[in-house]
């Protein structure tokens, strides 16, 4: 509508569909923008820095609701099971932060992206904070803004939340410890080139096919490749 608008004050009447024809033509865009990289430019180009933080909850066959917190490194894709708990008050999301905190897992943090759950509270940002971190909250309904974090939840649920019934919390930790290992150990990532994140810039040694043996995880929900 700019483009039509400066037309016009010139003398020219050219239709909205013929300018944007002509702008895809040469490749274009219609509204240059120049307010800086879009969202998924930015997260390619500072993902280095950048932690994602999000909970998802699983329903016990006892219909009791646990809550998982879970956070990912958007340049390696490594996972880091917080806890579990089935009341996620401000102390105990607090303290997960915390425990992040002094294993050194927030040394290299510069941003961590959360949504706007009144479960993460500010002292739960403060302890980012503290460390360097900047906290940026995604907009209101917007999952996409927090892609990395939704992903991991849509893959965990198809690949075991989908196939088992939970007894329980001990029977979720036991779970979820497999899965962690097996995600950041073993499962190929398209984001990083197929890799884990673990062997992450490591280039392995071509086993013979003779020697590949399959193992099974988390009792045979998965099977891992291995020599």
């Amino acid at each position: 509508m700019r483009i039509k608008g400066e037309l016009q004050g010139v003398g020219h009447r050219v239709g909205v569909t013929t300018i944007r024809t002509i702008l895809r033509r040469a490749r274009i865009d219609p509204a240059p923008r120049r307010d800086g990289p879009s969202w998924s430019e930015f997260l390619k180009a500072q993902a280095e820095g950048i932690m994602a933080c999000d909970f998802f909850t699983v329903e016990t066959v006892f219909l009791r609701t646990l809550y998982v917190l879970f956070f990912v490194e958007l340049s390696t894709r490594r996972v880091r099971i917080a806890g579990v708990t089935s009341n996620p008050d401000a102390v105990w999301v607090t303290q997960q932060a915390r425990n992040l905190s002094m294993a050194d897992d927030l040394d290299n943090v510069r941003h961590l992206i959360r949504d706007r759950d009144s479960k993460f509270t500010a002292s739960f940002d403060e302890v980012f904070r503290s460390e360097g971190g900047h906290v940026i909250l995604t907009p209101i309904r917007a999952p996409k803004a927090n892609a990395f974090a939704e992903r991991f939840v849509r893959t965990i649920r198809a690949e075991v939340f989908d196939l088992v019934l939970v007894l329980g919390r001990r029977h979720l930790l036991r779970l979820l410890e497999g899965y962690e290992r097996h995600y950041n150990s073993h499962r190929p990532h398209r984001g990083i080139d197929l890799a884990a994140p673990d062997t992450l810039g490591l280039s392995p040694t071509p086993v013979p096919i003779r020697l590949i043996e399959t193992r099974e995880v988390l009792g045979g929900l998965i099977n891992e490749s291995t020599a």
